[in-house]
This record gives C-alpha cells, structure tokens and sequence, in this order.
C-alpha cells in the first residue's frame, strides 16, 4: 500500500492558486479567440463591401466617360472639365 503524506495548508493553497489562475487564462484565452473571430467575420465583410465599392465606382467611371468622354470632375462645383 502507499504512503501518504499530508500537505501543508500552505502547499495546497498554493496548488489551488495556480488551478484557479489557469482556469482565469483559459477562459480568457477562449473570449480572445470569440473576440478575434468576430473580428475575422467583419474584416471579411468590410473587404467584400469595398470590392463591392470599387466595382460600383469602375462602373459609374465608365458611364460618365462614355457620356461626358476623358476628363476630371470637380465634385465641388459639379462641373466636368474635358481634356
């Protein structure tokens, strides 16, 4: 049969410390993850909205140079300015 030695209080407070800490950093390390996957999930968004973006101003682009032909427009004024 084993021997079996009792631990110091101070021993097991110690032990019980250390459980209780990594428990604290597993469950932080978890909310992290959810945090950085969310973050994942709007970055994928934010790309698909701005590819979206950029198909929307190539399409007005050709519209308004088919219409008005190679120039600038000055959005402050409203007015096109032909090259």
């Amino acid at each position: 049969m084993s021997e079996q030695t009792q631990l110091l209080q101070e021993e097991i407070d110690t032990l019980n410390q250390l459980q209780t800490t990594q428990q604290a950093i597993t469950t932080r390390f978890g909310q992290l993850e959810f945090q950085i996957q969310s973050l994942e999930i709007q970055k994928d968004q934010l790309v698909e909205a701005m590819g979206q973006l950029k198909e929307n101003e190539k399409a007005i682009g050709q519209q308004l140079n088919e219409k008005y032909g190679n120039g600038t427009i000055n959005l402050e004024s409203g007015t096109f300015i032909k090259e």
